[in-house]
């Protein structure tokens, strides 16, 4: 009997990132740039302190047409309650998180430290190897 995949084997190790001192327009170049919806944001001993996602930035561009004025760091609007699964879960498990959750992305953890990221394509991309 096989074992079951992981999440390290379909995570992305990729990572793009951002620091919670960054000004906020930069920020949302760097994610329209690289085409990701989310980045986690690390401090400056590389721990996860939060995720920036579109959607953050959204809120703020929506609400600063209004009053011209949307400066200001990366932690003022980034998410802090972040989820995170470990790189040795088992990716049915995350598949199932994915399915009752509201998250498109989650951090993968090793020994307390970011080591990548899987969203819900890495998961169906598991999926379907296994069918």
């Amino acid at each position: 009997m096989t074992s079951s995949p992981k999440v390290k084997d379909y995570m992305s190790r990729d990572l793009v990132t951002v620091t919670p001192d960054m000004d906020l327009h930069r920020a949302i170049k760097l994610l329209l740039q690289r085409r990701v919806s989310g980045v986690p944001v690390l401090d400056g001993e590389g721990r996860l302190v939060g995720i920036l996602s579109k959607k953050d930035c959204l809120e703020v561009a929506f609400g600063a047409s209004y009053h011209q004025d949307w400066a200001g760091p990366v932690s003022r609007y980034m998410s802090v309650d972040v989820e995170t699964v470990d790189a040795d879960a088992d990716l049915i498990e995350v598949a199932d998180l994915f399915r009752k959750g509201r998250f498109r992305r989650y951090p993968v953890m090793r020994g307390g430290r970011i080591v990548g990221i899987i969203a819900r394509h890495d998961i169906l991309r598991g999926l379907d190897e296994l069918w």
